[in-house]
Parts: structure tokens; sequence; C-alpha cells
């Protein structure tokens, strides 16, 4: 089994991104396993603080831990959005693979001080867990909104990005490009999309010489995933469009089965829902003709 350091290496190598897909729930889990499988190709699961505390930090890595023994297959586990070293080292110790520790609401040099500690700290425990920090401000909460913040304040430079890397040594970067966390309705609706600044992406990854990740990525134009892909983007997180398909496909099976009580029975057109938002997510993030046309 490849190692996700490796599996990032190839990626880049071939102008492709590994998708990353939130879980909070053993329907979400069997949704994106289910379309990694079909497609055959590598992909990761995150959860977020508080999706650990639902599913529980060492159940969800003995989760996802069977599903690669049991069928040789490179499915990851990231612990998203940790915003404590107590929780980071939480999931270091239940071998999840990687961890985004995300300060980015603090000051700048203190998101630096600590990310740099933490780095440290995780490493001792767990080597090979691969340590991701943010810079900038994309907004909280993976929701449906009514406003859209205002990104632009919050925008990462290159300078920052190579500043931060240098300073923390962590293996993955994730910067503020114009994305932002959650959809707004408008975006549910398939109205507007999210917008991305290609060349500051394409800045930040030279300048900072290592994996960047996307996050917030749900809503964003198509054609902006591809770009963003080819100027140095190497995961992606989907988060809010998996709730949207889950809450739909969990009402479609209760609207089929009004009388129903055995969720075996009740819950299968919300797995179906949520695998068909990741079948698609992953076929356009695993595109080499995709690829070749954005670039």
């Amino acid at each position: 089994m490849n190692s996700l350091r490796n599996l990032l290496l190839d990626a880049q190598q071939t102008g492709l991104a590994i998708g990353h897909f939130n879980i909070s729930d053993l329907v979400l889990l069997k949704a994106v396993f289910s379309a990694a499988r079909e497609l055959n190709v590598p992909v990761l699961v995150g959860l977020s603080e508080g999706e650990r505390e639902f599913m529980g930090v060492r159940e969800s890595a003995a989760l996802v831990r069977t599903l690669r023994e049991e069928f040789d297959f490179p499915i990851f586990l990231n612990a998203d959005h940790t915003h404590s070293l107590a929780k980071g080292l939480e999931a270091a110790k239940a071998g999840y693979d990687s961890i985004v520790f995300d300060l980015s609401a603090l000051p700048f040099e203190e998101n630096i001080r600590q990310t740099k500690q933490a780095v440290e700290a995780l490493k001792s425990i767990h080597p090979s867990m691969l340590v991701e920090g943010e810079i900038g401000d994309i907004g909280t909460g993976s929701e449906i909104h009514e406003t859209s913040p205002d990104l632009k304040k919050g925008l990462s430079t290159p300078e920052e990005a190579k500043q931060f890397v240098d300073s923390t040594g962590v293996d993955i970067l994730a910067p503020a490009v114009g994305n932002m966390h959650g959809m707004l309705r408008s975006m549910v609706d398939g109205e507007t999309k999210k917008h991305l600044d290609i060349p500051r992406i394409a800045a930040i990854k030279k300048a900072a010489g290592v994996f960047l990740t996307l996050h917030g990525g749900s809503g964003t134009d198509d054609g902006d995933f591809l770009k963003a892909i080819a100027a140095g983007i190497n995961i992606i997180h989907i988060n809010t469009e998996l709730r949207v398909a889950w809450r739909h496909g969990l009402e479609e099976g209760l609207a089929k089965h009004p009388d129903e009580v055995v969720p075996y029975k009740i819950l299968p057109p919300a797995v179906d829902a949520v695998k068909q938002v990741v079948v698609s997510r992953l076929r356009l993030f695993n595109d080499k003709r995709h690829f070749a046309q954005a670039t």
C-alpha cells in the first residue's frame, strides 16, 4: 500500500488531485468508499473536531483502517480543522494519516509559533503523519449561508506562505485563495458558483514548495477546480455538498417509506445521493484529459 505522501507526489506529478470528503456517520463513509472503489482512485476522508466527537476518534480510525486492510484500498484518514494540540495528539495516537492543525484565526506570528510546536509534537508520536497548516481567512462552518463574507480581506500571499512553511515545517499548506467554507443558498440552488484566484494559487505554490489543499470546495465552478489543480492544488475538500445530498437522500427515504422504522431500509437513498456527488467530484479531480485542457 502506497503511503499518503507518495500518493500525493504521484498526483502532483500527473496533474491530478486527491479528493477529501468529510464524514460524520456510516452513511457518508459507505458512500465515499463505494465511489472511490468504483473509480479505483485514492481518497481521503476527514473528520472535524465536532465530527470526531460524534463518531469517536478511535472508532473512526478503526473503521477506515478496517476498510483499507480488508479491501487493500488506498483510503486515508484526516483529522480536519484541529484547533488545539491536545486534540491533535489524540488523533495522532489513534493513527490518523494526516491532520489539519488550524490556528488561522490567531495572529500570523502566533499561528507560526504554535504550529511549529505542533509539528514537532505530532511527529514525535506519529512520524509518518502529514501535518497541514492554514493561513488566511476562508470563513467557518460547512453550512448553508445566506450572505457571503468579504473574503478579499483574508487572502493569503506568497510571502506569507513561504514564511509560514519555512518557519513551521508543515508538509501541507491550506491558503485562502477565494475559497470559503460552506455554500450560499444560491449555490445550493445552482444559481451561482465560487470562483478562485488562480494566479494567487500558482504564486503561492511556487513560493511555498509544498503540497497545497483547497478547503471549502463545495459549490466551486468545475473549470476553476481544473485550473486550481493545474496551478498546484493537490487536495480538495468537499463537505457541504455531501451534507446537502445526505439530507435530500434521507428525506427521499422517509417519503418512500413513511411507516418504516428500520434504518437500513430508510437510508439507502441517502447513501446513493452522497455517492453520486462523490463520484462526480472524483471523476473531475482524476481526469488527466481535463488537466490537459486546463493547461
